[in-house]
């Protein structure tokens, strides 16, 4: 089959809160829009409850937040799995596109192939959830680990297709017996264009880290910024982001005890459109990602985004970030080496025509990655797909 797709776009949790549906799935469906396709997102309201029930369109990409059951327990799964799949169903798609292989997305999926096996399934993955991966990162119940560990093995094994967002997921899928014509390379993308903010006037050294700080070990980040902090008493770190468990309070107290703490400016979490303007108050930005599975498999879009934004970037050389910044994009340092980082931080803080050029460069790498030159590979994941059905 060629030309026009419906596709039915399932998300594990809402739009609002999470990266996934507006980071990476959303700016998908809106690239395929662009080419002509029909993609529509359901997602539970997992996280946003007070979306339950409603749907919104986004630049001719229907969302649709499912309605939150009345059950409770193992009723309120099954109820909710059947909401999602019938929603997805509703859409009359030619092809399910499962966004992480877990939870009720994964559930509704696992029943599609029964009730309707000849509707194909690609499935999507864009990190990793078992050992080493989000089940010890965050407190899922034990139930919910073991569901969730056995979807993400079971699941691409059934899909016709799979798209995954990092090179150390390929070949994870890879090892799980999916040959390697039905796997696609699909990183993320870059945020649609956007008008530059002009870099702010300052009369001081200015680092940035953008985080949810569980990508990072915290006391290593403590290490670099009083590294920084004796050399350039004057520098200062913008934070954006909280830590999934208080991370960020351990930074604080770990920066008093070295007599540094005055150098944090802790933003929080920012509303997107916020989010320009404190980039552009930058000189660079700091990404001291650690060496862990997670790291390796996730797609790292935030590190995209501040690629968009013409930062200068010094970064772990873990996972996609080679893949993102190369050899010009940023500087690239071996992970857990606090000293390392504070040199090639304050090596690119010294030479401004440097700085510029890995900027110019990052913006030229950024442009690579646009969700209209990636969307075509979505698409060889679809026929490829479709061929096997």
């Amino acid at each position: 089959m060629a030309g026009s797709l419906r596709i039915a776009m399932i998300a594990p949790f809402g739009i609002r809160p999470k990266g996934t549906l507006l980071a990476r799935m959303l700016p998908l469906a809106q690239a395929l829009t662009a080419r002509g396709h029909q993609p529509a997102i359901v997602a539970p309201p997992v996280h946003n409850p007070e979306d339950a029930g409603t749907s919104v369109v986004y630049d001719g990409v229907p969302v649709i937040h499912t309605a939150a059951p009345r059950l409770f327990g193992p009723a309120a799964v099954v109820a909710q799995s059947t909401t999602l799949l019938r929603a997805a169903l509703a859409h009359k798609p030619h092809v399910l596109h499962l966004f992480k292989p877990k939870g009720f997305g994964g559930l509704a999926a696992l029943a599609a192939a029964g009730l309707r096996p000849q509707l194909p399934l690609v499935l999507d993955s864009d990190d990793w959830e078992g050992p080493g991966g989000w089940n010890e990162l965050l407190p899922y119940p034990p139930f919910a680990r073991t569901l969730f560990a056995w979807q993400e093995r079971d699941l691409p094994r059934r899909a016709a297709a799979v798209t995954v967002a990092s090179r150390t997921l390929e070949s994870l899928v890879w090892a799980m017996g999916v040959p390697p014509e039905r796997v696609f390379y699909l990183p993320n993308g870059t945020p649609p264009p956007a008008d530059r903010v002009p870099s702010a006037a300052r009369d001081h050294a200015t680092f940035l880290l953008y985080t949810r700080f569980w990508e990072l070990d915290v006391a290593e980040l403590a290490a670099t910024l009083a590294a920084i902090h004796n050399a350039r008493p004057d520098a200062r770190l913008i934070v954006i982001g909280r830590g999934e468990h208080g991370e960020e309070r351990t930074l604080q107290g770990l920066m008093e005890r070295a007599g540094c703490a005055a150098m944090l400016d802790m933003r929080g979490w920012l509303a997107p459109q916020a989010i320009p303007a404190v980039l552009a108050e930058a000189d660079l930005a700091l990404a001291p990602i650690s060496d862990t599975l997670i790291n390796r498999t996730r797609g790292m879009a935030k590190l995209l985004e501040l690629m968009a934004a013409g930062l200068p970037i010094v970064a772990g050389d873990v996972g996609a970030a080679r893949d993102y910044l190369g050899t010009s994009a940023g500087v690239l340092v071996s992970p857990g080496n606090p000293g390392a980082l504070a040199a090639a931080a304050l090596g690119l803080l010294a030479d401004p025509a440097r700085r510029t050029a890995i900027a110019n460069a990052a913006l030229q790498a950024a442009e690579r990655f646009r969700w209209e030159r990636l969307a075509p590979t979505a698409e060889d994941a679809y026929f490829c797909a479709l061929k096997r059905s």
